[in-house]
């Protein structure tokens, strides 16, 4: 099989990283999300547990350190040293699912990628909140809009598309509609049609 890299990003209770977790083993593709974390910090002597608190987060305007000799903020250090990771990858030709950290915009000239962006329904993730953690409804409500406020935050300070946009990703769903594995069953029939060799497709007007 060619390259395949598929991007996910996700909204906070859509789904998304159960989601990913069965696109990885239904294509026997490695993923990359929180354990990007420990593949870095062992390639750099770093403390895994350490760089956590900046995983995914938008810079502080107040605090700035230095990670290895990057002179930035943590977050933003982190972000590189992510991205930097996520490139070479590409660029020896691995193929892989990753969750979230702009790949659909920082891979975006690889031909082998996918990029999909999984939401769901408010309601049903307030349902899903609150099971998950034991929160109120309005306690949940919370914690999904400063979840969503912090990637859209993150993406923002690296991308000049839109996170969540319909226009910065190949394909959005929601998994209210056919549940998580009939998306999962949908996505995997569209990642097929996508790697599938087609000589004769050509653009249609």
């Amino acid at each position: 099989m060619k390259q395949l890299i598929i991007a996910l990003g996700r909204q906070v209770g859509s789904g998304g990283h159960r989601i990913g977790g069965i696109l990885a083993q239904r294509f026997d593709l490695p993923l990359y999300d929180r354990n990007l974390l420990a593949e870095i910090a062992a390639q750099r002597q770093l403390d895994p547990e350490a760089l956590r608190q900046y995983e995914e987060a938008p810079k502080s305007r107040f605090l700035t350190r230095t990670i290895r000799g990057l002179n930035n903020s943590a977050q933003a250090g982190l972000a590189e040293l992510q991205f930097r990771f996520l490139e070479e990858k590409a660029a020896e030709g691995e193929s892989f699912l990753i969750m979230g950290r702009c790949a659909e915009y920082i891979l975006r000239d690889h031909p082998g990628l996918i990029s999909i962006f999984i939401s769901r329904d408010l309601k049903d993730r307030v349902a899903v909140i609150r099971h998950a953690y034991g929160l109120s409804e309005a306690e949940a409500l919370d914690f999904i809009r400063k979840g969503d406020k912090r990637r859209a935050a993150y993406h923002s300070e690296h991308c000049p598309t839109v996170w969540g946009h319909s226009e910065s990703y190949d394909l959005t769903i929601n998994t209210s509609r056919l549940g998580l594995e009939g998306t999962a069953d949908f996505l995997e029939e569209y990642i097929h049609r996508r790697i599938a060799d087609d000589p004769t497709r050509t653009l249609q007007l």
